[in-house]
């Protein structure tokens, strides 16, 4: 018979609690980087995303965004048939002082908005209006249907 050494916590291994943050960590980074593939890296890249509200009547859809502090001139819009692109940029203002810390919440820097439509545009007669802060664009729709209705036959 042959002895051998006893050693208890020989089966153990050898536990890093901390590894498995790093993977939940890594995880959560890649679920971020997918849904914010804009804000990566990039410093000027895109700061916020502008508030919309959307309206639609059956024969005109009603969008609002809220861009405070900006001019006409600093938005820029595209209708195309499947979304309208609603893009600009708020400059910040330069502000120096000496002894006192300023603190800013404002968000400056350029931002993107895109909304999907149900409807086709009549994109000659899409009409904008800026005012208070407020982008109030109307899309009137178009007589094209968008998809075609296939009746089947019963034979």
């Amino acid at each position: 018979m042959t002895l051998t050494r006893w050693q208890p916590f020989r089966q153990i291994e050898h536990w890093e609690p901390f590894s498995e943050m790093e993977v939940l960590r890594k995880e959560l980074d890649k679920l971020f980087t997918q849904f914010t593939p804009g804000l990566q890296g990039d410093p000027e890249s895109f700061t916020f995303i502008p508030s919309a509200e959307m309206d639609e009547t059956d024969t005109e859809i009603h969008l609002k965004f809220e861009v405070p502090g900006m001019t006409a001139n600093d938005l820029s819009i595209e209708v195309t048939d499947a979304a309208v692109v609603v893009k600009g940029e708020r400059k910040s203002e330069s502000k120096t002082e000496k002894k006192n810390m300023t603190r800013s919440e404002f968000q400056y820097g350029k931002f993107e908005r895109v909304v999907p439509l149900s409807s086709h545009i009549l994109k000659d007669a899409v009409s904008a209006e800026y005012n208070n802060g407020i982008l109030r664009l109307v899309l009137p729709k178009s007589e094209v249907s968008a998809t075609k209705i296939v009746e089947i036959q019963a034979t």
